[in-house]
């Protein structure tokens, strides 16, 4: 079996590729700073369904510091098969209010990580980008080749970045790498900022559901247990690719919250406010290069996991209605 270092593993991705990882019986060292960009109680639920197997070693760290994740993984006595790079300052509108942060960890902390790969000779290097450097107006499906180079927000241009320096190192050191360019992911656990929590909690504790917009404006959602399983099937020899994974049902939020009154039970107060700028109207990815290389074809409709997301919620009520939706 192999042995992976995965970054990000309180994530809303990370997580649950540790645990696919797992269930396949490789061994994962998890690292993730554990930090305050959303309400740390949803990482701390993540991490704790990881955290008591002997396949899983977890190091609270940061990846912008360079020495301190050398040593950590100079302790590691075990060869590593791969790095997965899953950690990320995310966030689209956050990231205009406070750029520096994303460039730490986006660019610099991905630039740690290569180094300690082209050191320790580790061959195989996944790392997660972000849909949003499409930029405004993309064809739609959005193919791998359509135009990247205008990012409208800080957090794309620092993904870019990260991107470019993951090509460096596989032509100067041969390093193989996958690059994911997710589009929105959902389900259980997810991201409170991210549309689907909201609703969801929005509509069941009967607080007002703010719509940007007129609410006409489109995601391609794609379920956390297919994205998980796609990013793992990057482990294989692929040189260096570019890959969308994602996105593939595109749903309006007006038809995504008659859905989740449906879902819960309940009727959504629907307050319509201004639309952000850094916001783009649709996005709708064209997974044919991850089918063609990777076998990959999502599993579960949206039916069946905006179900999963709101019994997970119903669950976890008695702390999950208290976690703040920026």
């Amino acid at each position: 079996m192999a042995n992976y270092l995965v970054t990000g593993v309180a994530g809303f991705i990370g997580q649950r590729v540790c645990e696919l990882l797992i269930a396949d019986g490789h061994s994962v060292h998890g690292v993730d700073n554990l930090n305050d960009a959303y309400d740390v109680r949803v990482k701390h639920w993540r991490l704790n369904q990881l955290i008591n197997n002997n396949l899983f070693q977890f190091q609270q760290l940061d990846i912008s510091h360079y020495e301190m994740l050398k040593n950590w993984v100079a302790e590691i006595n075990t060869p590593i098969d791969a790095i997965i790079n899953l950690a990320a300052r995310a966030g689209v509108r956050q990231s205009v209010e406070n750029p520096w942060v994303y460039v730490d960890t986006n660019v610099v902390g991905n630039l740690n990580l290569l180094e300690i790969a082209r050191k320790l000779g580790i061959k195989k290097f996944i790392l997660a980008s972000t849909s949003s450097l499409y930029g405004e107006n993309p064809p739609l499906p959005t193919p791998e080749s359509a135009e990247s180079d205008h990012p409208l927000q800080p957090y794309a241009a620092s993904k870019k970045g990260a991107e470019a320096l993951c090509h460096s190192y596989h032509y100067l050191y041969g390093i193989d790498t996958t690059i994911f360019r997710y589009f929105t992911v959902y389900g259980p656990a997810g991201r409170p900022d991210m549309v689907m929590f909201r609703l969801a909690k929005w509509i069941a504790e009967g607080q007002p559901v703010l719509v940007t917009g007129d609410g006409n404006q489109a995601r391609g959602f794609t379920y956390i247990d297919d994205i998980a399983r796609g990013t793992i099937l990057g482990l294989k020899h692929l040189n260096f690719e570019l890959i969308n994974l994602g996105g593939h049902e595109v749903i309006t939020i007006n038809e995504l919250v008659r859905i989740m009154e449906e879902k819960i039970g309940k009727k959504a107060n629907i307050e319509y406010v201004d639309q952000h700028k850094a916001d783009v109207m649709q996005n709708c990815a064209n997974v044919d290069k991850a089918k063609n290389l990777l076998g990959w074809v999502p599993e579960v409709n949206l039916d069946l996991g905006i179900s999963n997301l709101v019994k997970w919620y119903f669950a976890e009520r008695d702390w999950v209605s208290q976690v703040a939706t920026p």
